[in-house]
């Protein structure tokens, strides 16, 4: 039987073999998603962030099921903040949420804090990479690209928040580095939904100039027809 995943997107329809594919699902962490987060705390609207939930549970549900490797990514850095840049710091302090500061779960943005926790509805299954970095993007002094070369992985599908932050700089570090990308347009969400839209068109544009983008439940059909 055919290995091979094809569905609707922009701008023309997107192919992969679900065997070189892997499902990434970023920073889908308390900080960014959960009351009281360092999200929240710098006066952002997580109601847009929690409303991709559900739609998150399915596209692992069936990603699970039909053997696409999983990838969750957090942002977080060291207690002793020796991996946070003086002015990303100095930022989110001027903000009124300094990173490492004490937050309504534990130490804002700080590794092994609750904050730093995947929300419990997409937790991790037994298995599935995780990959902590310290940067907006996935790629960025982390082990993720060795270990997608180790799995002979092609193809990327990219979930997660915020998606003119920490996805798009994923997208653009994978797209640098010959990975084939599809985000999933209400599989992604920011804090404003003007930045949703921005930066959805932005990968699409110029046919395709970072990628596709696609709609989870196209995705999950392509999968399940296979």
């Amino acid at each position: 039987m055919s290995e091979n995943v094809n569905l609707p997107a922009k701008p023309f329809s997107f192919q992969c073999d679900k065997r070189t594919t892997a499902l990434v699902v970023i920073d889908m962490q308390n900080d960014f998603c959960s009351p009281g987060g360092f999200g929240e705390l710098l006066g952002n609207d997580i109601s847009q962030t929690r409303a991709i939930i559900p739609k998150l549970q399915q596209v692992l549900a069936a990603c699970r099921q039909h053997g696409v490797l999983v990838v969750h990514t957090r942002e977080g850095h060291q207690p002793d903040l020796s991996d946070c840049p003086p002015t990303k710091l100095r930022r989110s302090q001027l903000q009124g949420a300094g990173i490492g500061d004490t937050g309504p779960m534990g130490r804002i943005l700080v590794r092994g804090e609750r904050g730093h926790e995947i929300v419990s509805e997409l937790a991790p299954a037994e298995g599935e990479l995780v990959i902590d970095k310290s940067g907006k993007g996935a790629f960025y002094r982390t082990e993720l690209d060795a270990l997608l070369q180790a799995r002979g992985i092609a193809s990327l599908v990219l979930t997660g928040v915020t998606t003119h932050v920490c996805v798009h700089t994923t997208l653009r570090e994978a797209n640098d580095r010959g990975y084939e990308c599809l985000v999933l347009e209400d599989g992604t969400a920011a804090f404003d939904p003007a930045d949703q839209e921005a930066a959805i068109r932005m990968v699409h544009q110029q046919g395709g100039i970072f990628g596709w983008v696609g709609w989870a439940d196209d995705w999950i059909v392509a999968l399940e027809s296979k």
